[in-house]
């Protein structure tokens, strides 16, 4: 069973309700999942950091059971800043100020941001396979349009995109853009995704976070990098080998330019790091987050 011995709750955070599992003991982690997916693709990985630390496993504001609250003309509702807010409202739910944080993909962005928003509360950040929002954008080539079509899509005006992926949102979110791999995890993670796919409110928080990412967490991302804000904490960046970041991109070159203390690796894997490598993506994170403990 996944996320054995965990809690799962809803936290009010004031601006939206948060769907939460916690579990383990000791100093606390947060971890932020990735699209088109929940919480539930930490479960391998929240297991075993659990015998050393507090685990905390949100879902993204709109995604899950997580809400979305009403649109804002500028998307900042749906923007990577709104959500590093709730994950500063969750881990003081449960009593942190401080603590050490995991982001895959979109979460990844929100971990970011979280370090960027709030500094004094982010210990040690990991990021996987992502790099900054604002430098996807402006590196987007030909590569980009047709391997991540799906940036471009989902990021038009509402109701296109919402109206399209509706009829069969099952084959758009985990065959059309991954070619059926997320269908190959853990049946238990993948049912949640599937069942939380298939509402059109999630429909309509996916696509709102990509209008917030061509939008305001572009220009969010562009403002910091010109004022020369950088991360303060020390930065793991880990990618899949066999997928875009490690194609098209110097990773590391790209995060140095954000952080001053970057270290990582590619891992033998696509996209989905921490659900393709658990085993080895566990003992990066937790290798990481004791380090200076």
């Amino acid at each position: 069973m996944a996320f054995e011995g965990f809690q799962l709750s809803q936290v009010d955070t004031g601006e939206v309700s948060v769907r939460v599992r916690h579990g383990g003991a000791g100093p606390p982690v947060l971890l932020l999942h990735g699209y088109p997916q929940t919480h539930m693709m930490w479960a391998q990985v929240a297991q075993g950091l659990a015998r050393d630390f507090t685990v905390v496993c949100p879902d993204l504001r709109g995604y899950g059971g997580s809400t979305l609250p009403p649109d804002a003309t500028d998307h900042e509702t749906g923007s990577k800043r709104a959500m590093a807010r709730d994950a500063m409202a969750v881990m003081r739910h449960f009593g942190f100020e401080i603590f050490d944080v995991a982001g895959h993909d979109r979460g990844g962005r929100v971990a970011y941001r979280l370090a960027l928003d709030h500094p004094q509360a982010v210990r040690r950040l990991s990021i996987m396979d992502i790099i900054p929002t604002g430098e996807v954008w402006a590196r987007a080539d030909r590569r980009f349009a047709l391997g991540y079509w799906h940036w471009s899509f989902l990021a038009q005006p509402q109701p296109m995109p919402e109206h399209l992926i509706q009829p069969d949102p099952e084959t758009f979110f985990f065959d059309r853009q991954f070619g059926g791999i997320i269908r190959t995890f853990d049946a238990e993670a993948y049912a949640d995704y599937a069942a939380a796919a298939a509402r059109p409110s999630v429909i309509h928080a996916m696509c709102e976070d990509y209008r917030a990412g061509a939008s305001y967490d572009r220009l969010l991302d562009n403002a910091d990098k010109a004022a020369g804000c950088k991360i303060a904490c020390p930065v793991q960046v880990l990618w899949g080998g066999k997928g875009a970041l490690a194609a098209w991109y110097d990773t590391l070159a790209i995060w140095r330019e954000w952080a001053d203390d970057v270290r990582g690796q590619a891992l033998d894997c696509g996209h989905f790091v921490p659900e393709e490598k658990p085993a080895e993506t566990l003992e990066l994170l937790r290798g990481f987050f004791l380090d200076g403990r």
